[in-house]
């Protein structure tokens, strides 16, 4: 069958606390885990390795639903394999998350009434560190609280020597392979944290703004453009137009008087223009807007910065020393004085990026930054995918992969921050340029700096799969964990984290990949699909759900809701279910110990065992093999839910009511399903592990004796099937819920018996009749018997005396009025929608809803019409 071969260290024990309380066990039993060593990975053993790495969270965080959500997947895959005997390292960290993090820092200066440069750049950093010792890292302690089963003496940080020099290496191999540059190009820049930010630290809202069509030029050389960003008029260059607008075909080649400067800029012909959007013109301004820098280098134009970090005007004029925003009204109503000003549209509602932790408007700003040529590394990142060397998951998400990594365009590295990774490059006096690798002395002498800048965190972090495994050293763990099994992250960072993982692994590793499988989530939402956000009120701290449910009630929930690349939403009414599932496991495994169920001895012969018996084993093979299949396509969702089902409606709700007749009558059947019992919670409880570990690890162990189920072997299929049996236990579950439908429409309580006569002779359920009397309260039929009604089902007579329980004449007059309003409700509903006039003024809403009316009345009315067929005449 399914035997856990684990010897059991210890009888087990029969006593569990009346109630499952999650509060007074999860904590002693995680502490208990860590401190055995069962999470830790030891790169010498010869057991086959399975490997996944933490997506590091930011050191300024704390755990949230997302954390949660993903921390549950890579958890439930990584105990299983566990239990699958591998080698298995759940490798931890957390990411240095330089902007956030100095910006944490500098707050709790300026409650001080300090700034960052007060400090200097040695003195802030050292304070950074002493935040991180004292503050940082909180998620930790929240990790262990979900029940993370990670290596925690393997913990990495982004910043810590290991990683330092990992990073140092790879920036000086890049280097020197002329994969990493130094060039001036328009980047994201935040004017509040004074650095330039990656894309993905971007946030794009649509903001109330405003549309400005303005006249340059005189005359027959008048033109009009339009922009949303008056302000940076002052550094345009160029007017472009579209090679085929035959509109402006005249005026290509021409110098035309720019306003409210004393400079005049060419017309250029650019294909980049939209010669159908607005008036086909665009003013270019190659230091302020990407798109006008790549247009300027190709007619090469000069690029004029007119604002600085601040985002505060330095063209000398009227405006010099204007914020941006003062500047552009103070500019807009300049050139309308001069009656340039065409047309005026507000509020014009468009995209704007936002700095993610500031919230601050993006400056797109022409500056000096460290570069990384991503066109090889990018196209070896594709081929991975292409080859067949990394699988993602699910499929239709490659198509996205492929557009990102397909299209890149080089990265910008540089960050103008003090904490985080110093960009190893020094200059000399007379304009040397050194990089400098690990181990390397860098020069040093007059006139000698290391760049100011430090590397985006994206960089290391692109590292993480090898650096937290001790590279560039030659190490074990290295040699044995490498490449991962799988990277399991949300697919909103498949385009940033994931790609630069991929690009860095096959280039540091030889070609190597830095995993085999991307398995890609979707985001947690709320149980409407809305978006969780602090604007909406709908952010769940998972702490509470966790306090208040247990953790295992929310991990639970967050699995079953799993799909792959899709979204899911949670509420806490299904967390509160999960806290019932988890509560009647504990019930069901507490009776099944207070009944003689035991692991003890090996299974007995199928030839020994009941139908009931053989059923739930052959039940229990098919789940074992259909969750190893979900398990293998990351179908959390729809293993979780096999697993609900099994235990809930099969073991529990048949299985083990089917077995109370058993237990009640004693002898050699009873103690055959006393271990078939143990057998089926043993393997269920093992099954269940890996989602639910908690409630999971206190069954088991009290049910079997044994040291842990964390370190349990997995239940195989052996193959075992009874089609017979399960044929005849689906007739028998026919039976038992079609009377028990029939009891609940006659309005009979669940616990009423009644008197029946069955007729099962010569049918595969004859030796099920106790078990049929005894789940369906039924009596026999004992003297004066009378079967006022009688049901066939499934091959088997069920005749039932209500005579004694109810009153037909009452019952028959109660379903008769309601049967009458059912069919006024109908009547109603029809009226109305019938009525031409009613459907033609009548919001889609209500029309729905008394569509909804109809359906609800044809339902009624065809429930209480079998209800009265089947009542006996009174």
């Amino acid at each position: 069958m399914t035997e856990n071969t684990q010897q059991p260290q210890s009888a087990p024990t029969t006593e569990l606390p009346t109630q499952y309380t999650p509060a007074e066990v999860e904590g002693k039993l995680y502490e208990r885990w860590v401190e055995r060593g069962y999470f830790e990975a030891d790169a010498k053993s010869d057991k086959p390795p399975y490997t996944v790495v933490i997506p590091p969270p930011n050191v300024t965080g704390s755990l949230h639903l997302g954390h949660a959500f993903e921390h549950t997947l890579i958890d439930a895959l990584t105990r299983r394999k566990r239990m699958q005997g591998y080698e298995t390292l759940w490798q931890p960290g957390m990411d240095h998350a330089g902007i956030a993090t100095q910006n944490v820092v500098e707050r709790e200066l300026a409650k001080e009434g300090k700034s960052r440069h007060d400090l200097g750049r040695e003195a802030f950093v050292e304070r950074v560190w002493q935040w991180k010792g004292e503050s940082g890292g909180q998620i930790s302690g929240q990790m262990r609280r979900l029940g993370d089963g990670v290596a925690w003496s393997r913990e990495r940080f982004t910043m810590d020597e290991g990683l330092s020099q990992a990073v140092q290496t790879i920036f000086k191999r890049l280097y020197d392979d002329e994969l990493i540059y130094r060039a001036e190009r328009i980047i994201n820049w935040c004017p509040r944290c004074l650095t330039a930010i990656s894309d993905i630290e971007v946030e794009y809202q649509d903001d109330d703004g405003e549309l400005v069509s303005m006249k340059y030029g005189d005359g027959d050389d008048t033109i009009v453009v339009a922009t949303t960003r008056a302000e940076t008029m002052l550094g345009d260059t160029a007017v472009a137009v579209h090679p085929d607008d035959e509109r402006y075909k005249h005026l290509v080649g021409k110098l035309i008087k720019l306003p409210l400067t004393d400079r005049s800029i060419p017309v250029v012909a650019d294909e980049h223009v939209d010669p159908e959007f607005g008036t086909g013109a665009v003013k270019v301004t190659p230091a302020h807007d990407p798109n006008d820098f790549e247009i300027g280098q190709r007619h090469d134009l000069p690029a004029i910065a007119v604002m600085d970090e601040h985002a505060v005007i330095t063209a000398h004029g009227p405006f010099l020393g204007l914020d941006r925003l003062e500047a552009r009204s103070a500019i807009v109503a300049a050139l309308r004085a001069e009656g340039r000003i065409v047309a005026e549209k507000r509020p014009y509602v468009h995209s704007v990026g936002h700095c993610s932790r500031c919230k601050t408007t993006i400056e797109p700003r022409l500056s000096m930054q460290w570069w990384v040529k991503v066109g090889p590394l990018a196209k070896a990142a594709g081929d991975a995918v292409r080859d067949g060397k990394v699988r993602i998951h699910p499929q239709e998400m490659e198509k996205r992969y492929f557009d990102w990594v397909d299209n890149l365009h080089d990265w910008c590295i540089s960050r103008q921050l003090w904490w985080g990774h110093r960009i190893p490059v020094w200059y000399g006096p007379n304009g040397e340029i050194v990089c400098v690798g690990a181990g390397e002395e860098p020069p040093s002498g007059e006139g000698w700096h290391q760049d100011s800048d430090v590397l985006d965190t994206w960089f290391s972090s692109g590292l993480w799969p090898f650096s937290t495994l001790g590279w560039p050293g030659q190490t074990e763990s290295l040699a044995k964990f490498y490449p991962n099994s799988v990277l399991v992250t949300g697919y909103d960072i498949l385009f940033f984290w994931v790609a630069r993982m991929m690009m860095f692994g096959l280039y540091a590793m030889d070609g190597t990949p830095p995993f085999h499988t991307i398995a890609l989530h979707g985001m947690v939402r709320d149980q409407n699909g809305k978006k969780m956000s602090k604007s909406f009120g709908n952010v769940v701290n998972p702490l509470d759900w966790m306090d208040k449910y247990g953790s295992d009630a929310l991990r639970f929930t967050l699995a079953r809701g799993a799909n792959p690349g899709v979204d899911v939403p949670i509420g806490e009414d299904w967390v509160q279910g999960s806290r019932n599932f988890a509560n009647k496991i504990w019930n069901a495994t507490r009776f099944a110990l207070m009944n003689g169920a035991t692991v003890q001895g090996p299974l007995p012969d199928a030839s020994r065992m009941s139908s009931t018996d053989r059923w739930i084993l052959s039940r229990l093979n098919s789940v074992v093999a259909e969750v190893d299949a979900y398990y293998e396509d990351y179908q959390f969702a729809k293993l979780s839910d096999a697993l609900f089902h099994f235990a809930w409606d099969e073991v529990f709700d048949w299985y083990v009511e089917l077995s109370k007749t058993t237990f009640q009558a004693g002898g050699e059947a009873a103690e055959v399903s006393k271990r078939v019992l143990g057998e089926v919670l043993d393997v269920t409880l093992r099954l269940l592990h890996p989602v639910v570990p908690f409630v999971t690890e206190t069954l088991w162990t009290t049910l079997t004796g044994g040291e842990s189920v964390v370190i349990a072997e997995w239940p195989t299929d052996s193959g075992f099937r009874d089609a017979d049996a399960e044929r005849e236990i689906e007739t028998l579950q026919s039976v038992i819920t079609e009377v028990r439908r029939f009891r609940a429409d006659q309005g009979l309580q669940p616990g009423q018996r009644v008197p029946a006569r069955l007729t099962l002779e010569g049918t595969a359920l004859a030796a099920h009749e106790a078990a049929v009397r005894q789940l369906l309260r039924l009596q026999p039929e004992g003297e004066g018997f009378s079967a006022t009604a009688t049901l066939p089902v499934a091959g088997v007579e069920v005749a039932l005396d209500l005579s004694g329980v109810i009153d037909f004449a009452a019952e028959r007059k109660r379903l008769a009025k309601d049967l009458a309003a059912a069919e006024k409700e109908k009547a109603q509903a029809n009226a109305k929608l019938g009525n031409e006039a009613f459907l033609g003024k009548a919001p889609d809403h209500v029309v729905d809803k008394i569509r909804g009316r109809l359906a609800k009345a044809d339902e009624d009315i065809a429930r209480i019409t079998a209800q009265l067929e089947k009542l006996p005449e009174a």
